[in-house]
C-alpha cells in the first residue's frame, strides 16, 4: 500500500479513500494498483458485499497525476501497466460500486463514474473531462458511456469543448443519483451501501448483471481507447500542454513541432 489509498472494511462495506491532499488527490501508477487489489480483494472476500470510493479533504480527484503524464511524454517515465489494469478493470467489477463525491473530480475522477452504480454529491462538487486541452483523449470507456448516458450533444460538451459541469448538471446528465450536503454525504453512501450489502447477494449480482449487460462492447472500446491514449500521450501536442500547465502558461498548439 502506498499510504494514499486508506482501505476500510465494515458491516459488508469496503470503502477506499484517497489521502493525497497536497496533490489534490491525484492518482499515481502506485494509487492505481492499490485501487485494483482492494477491488479484486474485495470482489474475492464474500464478507464484502459493496466497494465504496470517496476522496478527501474537500478533493475527489484530480485525475491523472499531471507529473506522470508529463513524464511519458519526455520518454523517460510510463504511467505503466497499473492505469490500464484500472480501465480494463472498472466494466468488469462485479460487486456493486458506490462513489461518494465532494469537490473537483477530473478526468478519470469523472469518468470511473460511468461505471459506478451509485453516485452522491455535495453542492459544491464539479465535474470535468479536459482530455482534448491536453492533447488527450478519452478514457475508462467514456466515448461510449458517457454519449449513451448523457447523450452526444452534452458528452462532446465535457469532452471536445472540456466544460466543467456543476452537482446540479451532474444530477440533470443522469450521472450522480442525488446531491447532499458535506455533513450527510458518507452517511448517505453507507447507508446506501449498507441496504445492499443486507440483500441476497445472488439476486443482487444476477439483478446488476442483468442491468449492465454484457461488458464487451466497453472492453473493446477501452481498447481503442487504449491505444489512441498511448500515441497522443508521447505527441508534440501533449508535450506542450503539460509543459505549458506546470509553467503556468497557455499551451500554443499552432507553433512549429
Amino acid at each position: 500500500m502506498t499510504g494514499d489509498v486508506e482501505i476500510s472494511a465494515s458491516d459488508g462495506v469496503q470503502v477506499l479513500r484517497l489521502t493525497r491532499p497536497a496533490k489534490k488527490n491525484a492518482l499515481t501508477s502506485a494509487m492505481y494498483g492499490d485501487l485494483c487489489d482492494a477491488f479484486d480483494r474485495g470482489d474475492n472476500d464474500p464478507a464484502i458485499a459493496v466497494h465504496l470510493i470517496t476522496g478527501s479533504a474537500g478533493v475527489f480527484t484530480a485525475g491523472n497525476d499531471l507529473g506522470d503524464f508529463l513524464a511519458t511524454a519526455q520518454g523517460t517515465g510510463d504511467l505503466g501497466a497499473n492505469v490500464r489494469r484500472f480501465v480494463y478493470l472498472l466494466p468488469m467489477i462485479r460487486k456493486p460500486l458506490i462513489a461518494a463525491v465532494d469537490g473537483v473530480a477530473i478526468g478519470v475522477g469523472t469518468t470511473m463514474l460511468f461505471h459506478c452504480d451509485l453516485v452522491y454529491a455535495t453542492p459544491s462538487s464539479t465535474f470535468a473531462t479536459p482530455f482534448l486541452s491536453l492533447g488527450l483523449v478519452p478514457e475508462a470507456g467514456s466515448s461510449v458511456l458517457m454519449p449513451r448516458r448523457m447523450g452526444y450533444a452534452r458528452a462532446f460538451e465535457m469532452l471536445a469543448l472540456g466544460e466543467t459541469l456543476s452537482a446540479e448538471q451532474a444530477v440533470q446528465a443522469g450521472f450522480v443519483n442525488k446531491i447532499v450536503s458535506f455533513d450527510r454525504l458518507e452517511e448517505t453512501a453507507l447507508t446506501s451501501a449498507q441496504r445492499l450489502a443486507s440483500m441476497p447477494p445472488e439476486a443482487l449480482a444476477v439483478t446488476r448483471s442483468l442491468m449492465r449487460g454484457n461488458p464487451v462492447e466497453i472492453l473493446q472500446q477501452t481498447d481503442k481507447e487504449v491505444r489512441a491514449f498511448r500515441e497522443r500521450l508521447s505527441s508534440p501536442e501533449a508535450l506542450e500542454a503539460f509543459t505549458a500547465f506546470l509553467e503556468k502558461r497557455s499551451p500554443n498548439f499552432r507553433k512549429p513541432v
